[in-house]
């Protein structure tokens, strides 16, 4: 299903008194927007929330407008959705909720009382920065890519028929996922695979972008990553089945430190583990297509490629 609150957002801002509008605006969507914050934001009883709330509030909304008055982005997602519901072969509701979010995530995924989600947050698809709202600028013809890649995520947290470590994780928090618990209970290998499969997703349910668009990264960093391809799949073996939120930050995370992205004595470059997550993925997306590949264990899925580099190099 697919669910718009651009509406109600943007009558909160252009109420008589914004900060009680919004107040309303989150108590009325609270069980997805209390995930959204306490997932890829802060906890809303923060006591920063409200400076947060009250930059949101402020923040110059042109860019946004102009893209909704020249994108049918509901159109967009609707037709994403179905898409993924037909590739995917979806056997449990999915919602994508369309938002504005809070500079944040550009778009993520939530369970919420055993209900997958997805969600995008339209102040990053302006096709302009905006410092105001933090906004990236990212291109609006993206916003299917990362529609497909959240919706995988969420059927493989989610899918009765998921054999994923993180639908594990998720079952055992009742329906709830959490991005730093399951970050630091599930192994390296199941994050990276996850993140994998989603590129893979996204590739089938949007095909004919460049590779580095569904990876989120440039040109020049994809090219980089191709380049340490070798090293970096060799210095992985051992920590494939290690745990810690320090992998997942470490290899998943924009905005670390070189000294927290040093790997075998060299810095990484910010979320390599898409990359290499993509390149786990690929050979058993390859013999078994997507569908079967998201539901699929972390070890199943890399025994394919394993399988695949004993061909190569027999």
């Amino acid at each position: 299903m697919l669910i718009n609150l651009v509406p109600d957002f943007l009558a909160a801002l252009s109420a008589r008194d914004p900060l009680a509008a919004y107040h309303r605006y989150l108590e009325t969507h609270r069980p997805v927007l209390r995930a959204y914050w306490r997932n890829y934001v802060l906890d809303l009883e923060s006591p920063h929330a409200d400076e947060v709330i009250g930059r949101v509030l402020a923040a110059d909304r042109r860019d946004l407008h102009h893209l909704l008055s020249s994108r049918d982005v509901v159109r967009v997602a609707e037709e994403t959705l179905r898409s993924c519901e037909a590739v995917f072969e979806t056997d449990t509701p999915i919602d994508v909720y369309l938002m504005v979010g809070v500079g944040a995530a550009n778009a993520g995924e939530l369970v919420v009382d055993g209900r997958g989600m997805a969600f995008v947050c339209l102040e990053h698809f302006t096709g302009r920065p905006n410092p105001d709202s933090f906004g990236l600028g990212l291109d609006p013809v993206l916003l299917p890519l990362w529609i497909a890649h959240e919706v995988a995520h969420a059927v493989r947290y989610t899918s009765p028929c998921s054999d994923a470590e993180l639908a594990r994780i998720v079952a055992d928090a009742a329906g709830t996922y959490d991005y730093w618990e399951s970050g630091s209970r599930a192994t390296l290998r199941e994050l990276l695979v996850n993140e994998g499969l989603a590129v893979l997703a996204a590739e089938a349910v949007a095909p004919g972008f460049e590779p580095w668009d569904y990876l989120g990264y440039t040109r020049r960093q994809y090219r980089r990553l191709r380049e340490l391809d070798a090293f970096l799949r060799r210095a992985l073996i051992g920590e494939l089945d290690q745990r810690g939120l320090g992998l997942r930050l470490r290899y998943l995370s924009g905005g670390m430190a070189p000294a927290q992205r040093l790997v075998a004595g060299r810095v990484i470059p910010e979320r390599a583990g898409y990359y290499l997550g993509r390149r786990l993925a690929e050979a058993a997306v390859e013999e078994r297509g997507i569908a079967e590949a998201l539901r699929l264990s972390a070890e199943s899925v890399t025994a394919f490629d394993e399988q695949a580099a004993g061909a190569q190099s027999a």
